[in-house]
């Protein structure tokens, strides 16, 4: 079958670990609840395991009923302890450039509180057409359906799962807890050795010089 050109497609980004390292803010923040509320956190440990929502999280230091008090708490206490501490990872600009270049649309669809999510984009100075929070793994498809994405760029295997769910073409960066071959024996489509190398990808992309899915 011959290739046709794809114009002004609508591509979704996962946040954390893909377009932005927040360990260092997340830490902070972690070690700041921990010290207000006195219970142990091994802030360490889970700055390794990024991805899942802050709820998955909460349920290794603190029992059941204080989960949600703790996630309103730790939500309160982000703006202040975890944005100035994140940065844009290599290539996070350029890739949602990429796509706005191209006269598509770049959507941000991540786990993350959106509020929050909303601020790490404002403090990097990076301009999104939309942010979508508090969605994880399939829970994701469903916005990227919404949004028309044909393409969903992660670093997570529930990243690639909310893809499939979408019926969008799975990019995954190995930037974040899984590895390249986790990423691939998940289903990922394409996996990039990280966003630097989105912007070439996306060209071939819309050329039609790569298959819908590999």
């Amino acid at each position: 079958m011959a290739s046709t050109s794809i114009t002004a497609p609508t591509v979704g980004f996962d946040l954390d670990m893909t377009l932005v390292d927040s360990r260092p803010g997340i830490h902070a923040c972690w070690v700041e609840l921990s010290e207000r509320t006195g219970a142990y956190v091994d802030a360490d440990l889970v700055v390794t395991r990024l991805g899942p929502p802050l709820e998955e999280e909460m349920a290794h230091w603190f029992p059941a009923d204080r989960i949600p008090a703790m996630s309103g708490l730790y939500r309160e206490l982000y703006p202040s302890y975890a944005i100035t501490g994140t940065l844009a990872l290599p290539g996070a600009r350029e890739a949602i450039g990429a796509v706005q270049a191209a006269g598509g649309r770049a959507i941000v669809v991540t786990a993350k509180w959106e509020p929050n999510a909303k601020l790490h984009m404002e403090h990097l100075g990076m301009e999104p057409d939309a942010v979508i929070g508090n969605l994880w793994a399939e829970q994701k498809g469903e916005a990227l359906r919404e949004h028309g994405a044909s393409v969903y760029v992660g670093d997570h295997t529930g990243d690639v799962r909310g893809a499939r769910i979408a019926e969008a073409l799975s990019v995954a960066v190995p930037t974040g807890p899984c590895t390249a071959e986790e990423l691939s024996e998940a289903g990922a489509d394409v996996v990039l050795g990280d966003l630097t190398e989105f912007p070439g990808w996306f060209s071939d992309y819309r050329a039609g010089c790569l298959p819908a899915r590999a």
